[in-house]
């Protein structure tokens, strides 16, 4: 990864200058910073974005790192790195202690295009994959017309020590299939979260194979999509929504984020359960949900049974899932008895 620094109306030295000296500047005044990316997944088979450049907004300037591998962009298929899994795209930088917002910069394409950023869908095709969000960080950012940025409002702040962090890509609220005459598929900045992993810990768990067969018999048809649904803690089962465009109605409650279903494999790559993951979760208590209908759930519809349009439910759910910091915690679902 190449880093260049670029700050506004400021050089970096003068910059330390400000924080109490040049190369005297002392190593508190310091922080290390490292980011990278991860994904709660799409109903889709491939989804690369190309990064090129991750820009920090601070209260005296800007700090620019190019995040390139040797000049070409860097392309991560976020489907490969679910759960607590990440791909770096800054690491080790150490820059000075303080508050900052973020942008991240993507190339976007609107027609197929294997070098840039592209959706793969199920059926193997390939689509472009764009975002409408542009503009600099700051007056810093890429400046070409193809290239999009995802901008963080929330500030941060770097700390002495090490500053690890996690944009988490929500791809089942935030990726946006072909509409009208278009197609690309196209990318919500908003779908997109910054964690600190000092903060955090994640939810693992397995789904019994007899829950996966009572959801497909619910279902009916031949196509399944199965995933878990998060929720705030006590959200009950009849009250758990689909993600929308429109406002969740009370009692329905809208789900925080989504993962997929996968296969867990034993030392000899055979398929031994299904499980989930999610990955980089705020201490609290929450609520999960099964389908295996996620694929009926449209972020720009409405989804539930009671909706027109294609069937969504929630097929179980298990309660009182605590996360605390740097922990995994258990979300393992069980197979309801009759009374």
């Amino acid at each position: 990864m190449k880093t260049a620094k670029t700050l506004i109306a400021l050089s970096l030295s003068s910059l330390l200058v400000a924080c109490g000296g040049g190369d005297d500047t002392p190593a508190e005044q310091m922080g290390v910073f490292s980011l990278g990316v991860s994904d709660n997944p799409s109903d889709a088979k491939d989804v690369t974005i190309a990064f090129k450049q991750v820009v920090l907004k601070g209260s005296t300037g800007s700090i620019s790192f190019n995040v390139s591998d040797d000049g070409a962009l860097k392309q991560v298929n976020l489907l490969e790195f679910q759960g607590t899994a990440v791909e770096t795209l800054v690491s080790g930088q150490s820059i000075p202690v303080g508050e900052y917002q973020m942008c991240i910069y993507m190339q976007r394409s609107e027609t197929p295009n294997a070098d840039s950023s592209y959706v793969k869908t199920m059926d193997d095709n390939l689509h472009g994959l764009t975002t409408n969000s542009n503009g600099s960080c700051g007056g810093v950012g890429a400046d070409d017309t193809d290239t999009g940025r995802l901008f963080f409002n929330k500030k941060f702040t770097i700390a002495a020590g090490t500053n690890s962090f996690v944009a988490e890509f929500d791809l089942n609220s935030g990726l946006q299939d072909p509409k009208g005459n278009k197609d690309y598929w196209t990318l919500k900045p908003a779908s997109v979260q910054l964690y600190n992993n000092a903060e955090v810990g994640a939810i693992k768990g397995n789904i019994p194979s007899e829950l996966v067969t009572q959801c497909e018999a619910a279902a009916g048809g031949s196509i399944f999509s199965h995933a878990a649904y998060l929720y705030s803690d006590a959200t009950a089962l009849d009250n758990m929504s689909d993600f929308r465009s429109d406002a969740v109605v009370a009692p329905k409650i809208a789900p925080i984020a989504a993962a997929r279903v996968n296969d867990i494999m034993d030392q000899s790559n055979q398929v031994i359960g299904q499980g989930y993951e999610f990955g980089f979760v705020v201490a609290g208590s929450y609520s999960v949900g099964y389908t295996c209908v996620a694929q009926n759930d449209d972020p720009d519809a409405n989804n539930n049974p009671d909706d027109v349009g294609l069937p969504f439910f929630i097929q179980a759910d298990i309660q009182a899932v605590t996360v605390t910091n740097g922990t995994v915690a258990d979300g393992d679902f069980v197979v309801a008895t009759s009374p």
